[in-house]
């Protein structure tokens, strides 16, 4: 698939494939609340046989060493279909009252570009990865990783009391060797690519955190088993979002001393980006109206106190009614039952002008 780009770029082309795929073949549910099949429903019998993941591996485009790996290890390729939806949703989720709303459409041309945006969707991408593998492994998903092997944790007490830790650490090295070592690359937008997918596995990195559990007679912690635990994924996107808003705008100088290109900030007297800063290297269409970006806000839904007048764009908004049912006048019944009644009423919608 991508035998000679740097492994932060093959990641993201996979995940770009992976989303065509599925939402292209009406698999991909954006609600969170459908499941998702990647697998037509000839293959159902299968993966019940042992044999679907095979057949899933060869569905993705893969280089050959990256699909004798996929083959290796049932179920990678369920992991690497949770994680695009994983970021697709949370995308969607921190953006959702933005005039770029992380669409499906224009986003081809949007990954060609230096955006804010293309940052964002670089680091989501590989945080989502990074996250959906360390659960798969504590999980019992991935035949050849279990529960996190920090010398620290008292893993055979973890097993004992149901317990296991995010395995972060094989998730990271497996990436790499997966994808493919990432190489210094004097290509300026390789080496933005390269940054910012490395921010979003500082992000999830970031949000590892070891959790106790006490044993012992009357609370007494005389035994404490330990495991590594991941934030939710809402987490590292609302930590990503953030740094989106205060991304760092970059050129590439060379190191007179060194010999080698680096990421520095447009003035002459910037320092270099940190390691957790999210970079960039052009400024960002309005995405007001439709391009080959995006297809635009009109028509968006906004809330008139605090969204319409940026989502909009000036041109105004519409104003409908809409009738909404909801559960009114709840009693609590003998002993532990809650009766309910259904209402009716009108809200007042808001919708971005053409």
């Amino acid at each position: 698939m991508c035998p000679r780009l740097p492994w932060t770029a093959c990641l993201l082309r996979l995940t770009a494939f992976c989303i065509v795929f599925l939402h292209t073949a009406a698999y991909f549910g954006l609600t969170a609340k459908e499941p998702v099949a990647l697998l037509p429903v000839s293959l159902a019998g299968d993966v019940q046989s042992g044999r679907g993941h095979l057949k899933q591996c060869e569905q993705l485009k893969l280089t050959r060493k990256q699909k004798r790996l996929c083959q290796r290890e049932p179920g990678l390729a369920d992991t690497l279909r949770d994680s695009v939806r994983l970021s697709l949703l949370e995308c969607h989720y921190q953006f959702r009252s933005e005039r770029w709303n992380c669409s499906l459409d224009g986003r081809g041309s949007l990954l060609k570009r230096g955006f804010k945006e293309t940052a964002f969707l670089y680091a989501v991408s590989a945080a989502a990865l990074s996250h959906s593998l360390a659960k798969a492994c504590s999980s019992g998903r991935m035949e050849r990783c279990t529960c996190d092997d920090s010398p620290d944790l008292e893993n055979r007490e973890a097993w004992q009391w149901g317990l296991c830790g995010d395995n972060l650490k094989y998730s990271t090295k497996f990436l790499k060797k997966f994808l493919g070592q990432r190489k210094t690359s004097k290509d300026l937008r390789a080496r933005v690519d390269a940054h910012n997918s490395n921010v979003g596995i500082l992000a999830v990195k970031s949000g590892l955190k070891t959790t106790c559990k006490c044993h012992g007679v009357s609370g007494s912690c005389a035994v404490r088993t330990c495991w590594k635990q991941l934030s939710p994924f809402h987490e590292t996107g609302r930590l990503l979002k953030f740094k989106f808003e205060s991304a760092v705008r970059v050129v590439s100088v060379t190191n007179s001393a060194m010999g080698e290109t680096e990421l520095v900030g447009p003035r002459r007297s910037s320092h270099a980006p940190r390691a957790t800063d999210l970079v960039f290297l052009e400024d960002s269409p309005s995405f007001c109206r439709p391009s080959r970006y995006s297809p635009g806000t009109a028509g968006r839904p906004c809330s008139k106190e605090t969204t319409c007048d940026s989502l909009c764009c000036g041109r105004g908004y519409n104003t409908a009614l809409r009738l909404v049912t909801f559960s009114c006048h709840c009693q609590v019944q003998w002993c532990c039952h809650v009766e309910c009644q259904t209402c009716i009423q009108e809200e007042e919608v808001y919708i971005c002008k053409h």
